[in-house]
């Protein structure tokens, strides 16, 4: 049976992607090509690929966070989160949009490794599900990081 919760928290994931796409215009492609892998989640979770999909819903939200927390530094995210808390700033949407991201993105890895523990622990898969999720979705971030490296500098 589909879970709704990890299903519903994937898309609000992809929406905050979708809508930092628009937000943030300048990482459009980068923004929408980040909403794909948990659209991806929610179709696991429709042709009961409910496996692949909590580990997946585990792997790819911790390598955006550390991805994140790598680029930007723990600090900035604080001061992210705090800005997205008071609404004065011009990048409040992004701010905010970032914040929800972070928050769903953790509810998505915590709800994931619930499922995960309850069904699949001692079917002896885990560890060939966790190297398979975790190559997949880290030759899906380098994408996202060789993008990001090579986008060419904005005219000032």
């Amino acid at each position: 049976m589909m879970n709704r919760g990890i299903a519903a928290i994937s898309m609000a994931l992809a929406v905050c992607f979708l809508l930092l796409s628009h937000f943030d215009a300048q990482f459009f492609l980068i923004h929408f090509y980040e909403s794909l892998i948990y659209l991806a989640i929610v179709l696991m979770l429709f042709y009961f690929e409910d496996r692949w999909a909590y580990m997946m819903g585990i792997v790819a939200p911790g390598i955006w966070l550390a991805l994140t927390a790598t680029w930007s530094g723990i600090p900035a995210i604080g001061r992210q989160v705090w800005l997205a808390l008071h609404p004065s700033t011009a990048f409040f949407p992004t701010n905010l949009l970032t914040t929800a991201a972070l928050t769903l993105s953790l509810a998505l890895i915590i709800c994931c490794a619930n499922r995960w523990h309850r069904e699949f622990a001692g079917l002896r898969k885990g560890w060939r599900t966790l190297f398979v999720s975790l190559a997949i979705a880290s030759v899906y971030y380098a994408v996202v990081v060789v993008w990001i490296l090579r986008w060419p500098p904005s005219a000032s």
